[in-house]
């Protein structure tokens, strides 16, 4: 911006010239050049003095002054025993803006601001800098460690100059110099990661541990029933070992509203099993596929109308063959799958791209680490950040070995007992849960992919299948009483690749175009509204040519159950969640409407969270206001979850760096490591948020244990 300063001095360090075995000692001829634009002539002064303090010192703090003028440099040999060492940095001011740089041995040195990146490894920096420097990147074991004072903020988050608005040549009489403080310690050992190692692997083996143990318990308890012949139809995990007999009549107290069970639900129900096939018998019949996929031509007549009781019951809501209902939620499972290949390895790639970038140009301001907590391994930069998330698979991984356990006994139960014995408990379909395992374990992927180099352009990648886990989790807990009229996986994928859609809109526009705030406000705003319509009347209305008939009818709601009647509405448990959740909804779109957060990727991710929180508590405050119990392994698991979420968040909350900010600023939240000398706070996050979505699927897994033996006819829907 051709800001200029006076300033009476320059010095610059001479490039050591150390004499090597083939070479005696010899002196050396000088020759400084000084050149001036004065319309007069000048006196200089020229100084030549020896540096006393040139070599710095492992584990003591040197103190110095810098400026655009006098830039410095000093040199640094490793100890015998020292393979790593991090550069220390920190000063009282935040500006000047000022870069360090480590360089080989190598004249000239590069000390000058625009020449500084040139070599070596550098970073921008105002109050604080680390770099993590290793013995085998350099050949002769010693390198310089450069500090050269910019002769402009703007580069570490500082203002413009006002002058380039006004006069260019003004001449500023500003002292930009420095005070700096080096200190170089040594870095961890090669022992720390292999105990990093095996703690981070050792601490989630044992959840593997403690599920064996719960299982071989269960077992215990399951044989010592069988033994006593005192065993429930379905004793926890899907395990159907009796039946009491079963009347095709409607039991008493069933049918609410005008409605005739006997005809309308369980005639057809609880058809004869001649016109059924056996329960074990799943086929794969693509016409079957075809022609029963989603639809009940048994009862297309009446389940509008049976859909539209006052009082529903699971027995309601769970008409559809098993089989073929079963089918559907798998394609779930098969499908995220293919979106996990498909999403990651283009991920990966662009990773490995931007580490390689790093690696090359020595350009550390690209990558937003905790400097002062950043171990190197091989190329990557910060392998403590990667390890870290070794949790979210592992515990993905023992999630689909739980669900799967539950799956084979379920399956085996069904082999061996009635068909009558499927009309308990709440309908087995698993495909939902092993998507939310995949979806667990690719978030420890994509989340160790981000943080090869975490950046603005990336944080995209560690949000991605957070939404999709709060989306699934959710479509989970309304599938278990709504099993025939969730929605299919084609449609909940395409809604969530919209939302991944505006996600990356939100990186590209979201910073300060207002047109952006606006569309996804209304977005979200009108698809809380038609979301809600569908969700109020089980999916038994059709839009109309336009789908305007939605908030058509969503208008005819409110006139005839609030203003026309002046009474309470027809479905009033569902009313109250709706109005909640929508005044929730409108509250986050406000928000964004106003305040514009730059960090659009987690404000998409509070909206997911806080609508999951607010559905899982109502869920449970129904079906505790149902009479229904919660068993103790279930009881365990949302205390553990609350508990483990807490902590996590703590951690979470504890911000290390931010890439909402230039580099420099961002490595003054840097901070050292807390846990074995290698994990950083973040790493903590890691750790526990990967305990607490295990803990919360547990909680979806085993929630409805306690209605195992239970008539779905008899099991309310909420």
């Amino acid at each position: 911006y051709q800001r200029t300063y006076n300033y009476q001095e320059v010095s610059r360090t001479l490039c050591p010239s150390e004499p090597t075995p083939e070479t005696a000692p010899s002196n050396q001829i000088i020759f400084v050049d000084v050149a001036s634009m004065a319309p007069f002539n000048i006196a200089y002064e020229l100084l030549v003095t020896r540096l006393e303090s040139f070599q710095l010192e492992t584990n003591k703090a040197f103190n110095f002054t810098a400026s655009p003028s006098q830039p410095q440099y000093f040199l640094y040999k490793f100890p015998q025993d020292v393979d790593s060492v991090i550069i220390k940095v920190v000063s009282d001011a935040v500006y000047p803006c000022s870069v360090v740089s480590v360089q080989d041995i190598v004249c000239p040195v590069y000390d000058l601001d625009h020449n500084v990146e040139f070599n070596g490894v550098y970073q921008s920096m105002t109050k604080q800098a680390a770099i993590t420097v290793q013995r085998k990147d350099f050949p002769g074991e010693q390198f310089f460690v450069v500090f050269v004072i910019k002769p402009e903020d703007y580069a570490c988050g500082g203002s413009v100059p006002s002058s380039i608005h006004g006069n260019v040549n003004r001449t500023w009489n500003l002292q930009r110099t420095k005070n700096l403080q080096v200190t170089i310690m040594p870095s961890v050992k090669k022992s720390v990661y292999i105990q990093a190692m095996f703690f981070s692997f050792l601490s989630f083996l044992s959840f593997y541990l403690g599920s064996v143990i719960v299982a071989f318990v269960h077992y215990i308890r399951v044989r010592r029933k069988a033994s006593a012949g005192r065993l429930s139809p379905e004793d926890g995990s899907g395990i159907m070992t009796s039946s009491h007999p079963i009347t095709a009549s409607t039991p008493e107290g069933s049918s609410y509203g005008a409605i005739d069970e006997s005809s309308s639900s369980g005639g057809h129900q609880l058809s004869s099993p001649e016109r059924r096939p056996a329960a074990g018998s799943d086929t794969d019949s693509s016409v079957e596929e075809e022609s029963d996929f989603d639809t009940m031509p048994e009862i297309e007549s009446d389940k509008n109308v049976i859909r539209t009781k006052v009082f529903l019951y699971l027995s309601d809501l769970s008409r559809k063959d098993r089989r073929i209902v079963s089918k559907k939620y798998k394609i779930y499972f098969w499908n995220i799958i293919t979106i996990a290949v498909f999403y990651a390895l283009p991920v990966i790639q662009l990773v490995i791209t931007y580490q390689t970038v790093v690696n090359v140009t020595g350009n550390q301001d690209i990558c937003y680490y905790n400097f002062l907590c950043a171990h190197p391994l091989g190329v990557l930069s910060a392998f403590n950040n990667i390890l870290s998330n070794v949790g979210h698979m592992l515990l993905g991984f023992l999630f689909l070995l739980i669900v799967l356990r539950r799956d084979i006994l379920h399956r085996r139960a069904m082999e061996m007992k009635d068909i009558y014995t499927l009309d308990y408990g709440i309908p087995k379909h698993f495909g939902l849960f092993y998507a939310m395992g995949i979806a667990l374990m690719m978030e420890g992927v994509l989340s160790a992919c981000y943080h090869v180099c975490p950046n603005y352009s990336n944080f995209q990648f560690d949000t991605s299948f957070m939404y999709m886990i709060a989306g699934l989790c959710m479509l989970k807990l309304y599938q278990t009483r709504h099993p025939d009229i969730n929605a299919s996986a084609y449609s909940a994928y395409a809604s969530f690749a919209v939302v991944i859609c505006l996600a990356v809109l939100g990186v590209v526009f979201g910073k300060n175009d207002m047109w952006f705030w606006v569309i996804f406000s209304l977005i979200h705003i009108l698809g809380s509204l038609a979301l809600s319509t569908q969700i109020y009347y089980m999916g038994r209305f059709k839009m109309g040519k336009c789908y305007l008939g939605v908030f058509r009818r969503a208008a005819m709601v409110l006139y005839t159950d609030f203003i026309q009647q002046c009474s309470r509405p027809m479905y009033m448990d569902r009313m109250v969640l709706l109005i909640v959740g929508n005044l929730v909804n409108w509250s986050f779109a406000i928000f964004g409407l106003l305040y514009r957060p730059r960090d659009f990727a987690s404000y998409i991710l509070g909206i997911f969270i806080c609508n999951l929180l607010l559905y899982l508590a109502f869920y449970i405050i129904m079906k505790l206001r149902s009479s229904e119990k919660l068993l103790p392994i279930p009881l365990f698991c949302i205390v553990a979850t609350a508990v483990v979420w807490a902590a996590a968040l703590y951690f979470f909350f504890q911000t290390l760096s931010s890439w909402e900010e230039t580099p420099a600023e961002s490595r003054e939240k840097n901070r050292p490591c807390i846990l074995l000398g290698f994990f950083d706070d973040h790493d903590v996050w890691h750790f526990l948020s990967a305990a607490a979505l295990f803990f919360s699927f547990l909680v979806l897994l085993t929630l409805d244990d306690d209605l195992d033996t239970v008539r779905r006819d008899k099991i309310p829907v909420f």
